[in-house]
């Protein structure tokens, strides 16, 4: 008997996102439907990215699914085999990730017109992060001093924090329903990750600024 992802109703809810999304749906489905192992999902997030570099267009999904004890994560874009390549290739990943290692959810959100805000007002954009096993980002910039004529190189200063994964979603880019399913997905992980003594050792979800002497930027060549 073939095997289905979980019930029907969630199979049906899944498919009907992924084809919406439009992104290879049959070929996603398939490889979440390996990843669940099983399991049935008791929610999903569908995050469909467009990136133009010059004459190509790229396209990147993001889908995470959530189970009683599991979030799995998919990603997949699409690029040509080489520069002369007439069909795409598309790389797909999925991770598995215990509920009881998900250790941040933070959810942020920016609205228009703030005075004007009236209770059940929607955000703009939001973006989601999700931390699990300690991965950090990191944003550097070059640094400075208080003189403004002063060309020393003092090296670079930014900031690390714990993420694993970070979605922004935005209701002009991509609709206000996608804004309020990714707001609905992080009350849904983060009331599911909070079990109590589901994490007996966390890793400290650290936050601070950092500087280096990394030496000076590559300068541009003329004309680039």
């Amino acid at each position: 008997m073939p095997q289905s992802i979980g019930s029907a109703a969630a199979a049906k809810k899944l498919k009907k996102t992924l084809d919406h999304a439009g992104f290879y749906p049959a070929l996603v489905a398939d490889v979440i439907l390996d990843a669940l192992d099983g399991r049935e999902p008791t929610g999903e997030l569908v995050h469909l990215e467009t990136h133009v570099e010059r004459t190509e267009v790229h396209r990147h999904i993001t889908v995470l699914v959530m189970t009683e004890d599991m979030l799995v994560v998919a990603q997949a874009d699409d690029q040509h085999l080489d520069e002369d390549g007439p069909e795409p290739l598309a790389h797909v990943s999925t991770e598995s990730v215990p509920l009881a290692a998900v250790s941040s959810v933070v959810l942020s959100a920016a609205w228009a017109r703030p005075q004007d805000y009236r209770p059940g007002d929607q955000p703009r954009e939001v973006t989601l992060a999700i931390s699990w096993s300690g991965a950090q980002r990191l944003d550097l910039v070059p640094a400075g001093c208080a003189d403004p004529q002063c060309d020393a190189d003092h090296g670079y200063t930014g900031t690390t924090a714990l993420e694993d994964l970070v979605l922004r979603i935005s209701a002009d880019a991509d609709g206000p329903d996608a804004v309020e399913s990714a707001r609905r997905f992080a009350r849904a992980i983060r009331s599911a990750s909070a079990v109590p003594d589901a994490h007996p050792h966390p890793a400290p979800a650290r936050s601070g600024t950092i500087s280096a002497r990394l030496g000076r930027p590559h300068q541009p060549r003329a004309g680039a």
